[in-house]
């Protein structure tokens, strides 16, 4: 009989440390049962004290097999993204709100399942104390499941999405889509019109850091 995770990640969490012992704890993470079907954690990855850090949902199919947060395409969207707007990834700090894979199987394939809250909750101290270690001027929250995770369930990115927003987490918080948003507009003038709305909202960040974005 398997034994009943504590849907908490406090327990695994190392006292006192830095991100690197933050993010050698979390491979070791069962605080919720998310781990038992993934193959790794992913955690965040970026300098130690960014000036923006970037939260998405959840890792996705590559990310999972390569334990780098946005490597996939929905990551290749945000780089190409972030390019426009002159904020140079290698100087953010990326993670996600839920650090394993969520996935049903498909023949071969392994295809996003949304995480629900109690999973998001369980994995939020993990978070929390990526962003008391990195201590971001900006925390720009990638998508739905992202900013109602850290701004409550009645958060609503398509009203709110692009505006600086009233929080303590940051000097300046963001939400706005996730970028594989973009990957499932349905045709190429769709696609386009995401990719410059989601370079807008990044732009504000831009301006307001200084960045020249």
């Amino acid at each position: 009989m398997l034994d009943a995770e504590p849907n908490d990640a406090t327990p695994f969490l190392p006292s006192g440390s830095g991100l690197a012992a933050l993010r050698e704890a979390a491979v070791a993470c069962r605080g919720c049962h998310l781990w038992r079907h993934a193959t790794q954690t992913v955690f965040g990855e970026g300098r130690r004290r960014a000036r923006v850090m970037l939260v998405g949902e959840q890792p996705g199919d590559r990310e999972d097999r390569d334990g780098r947060p946005f490597v996939g395409p929905a990551g290749r969207e945000l780089d190409r993204a972030l390019e426009d707007v002159r904020i140079d990834r290698r100087d953010a700090y990326v993670t996600n709100v839920v650090k394993h894979f969520k996935f049903e199987e498909r023949g071969k394939r392994r295809l996003h399942k949304t995480p629900k809250r109690f999973e998001i909750d369980a994995c939020r101290p993990w978070l929390d104390e990526e962003i008391r270690l990195v201590g971001p001027e900006a925390l720009v929250l990638l998508g739905a499941t992202a900013a109602k995770g850290i701004l409550g369930s009645s958060f609503r990115v398509t009203r709110e999405r692009g505006r600086p927003l009233d929080s303590e987490l940051a000097p300046l918080v963001l939400a706005t889509i996730h970028p594989s948003a973009i990957l499932r507009a349905p045709d190429d003038d769709a696609r386009q019109a995401e990719r410059a709305a989601f370079a807008r909202d990044l732009a504000v960040v831009g301006r307001e850091l200084g960045l020249g974005g």
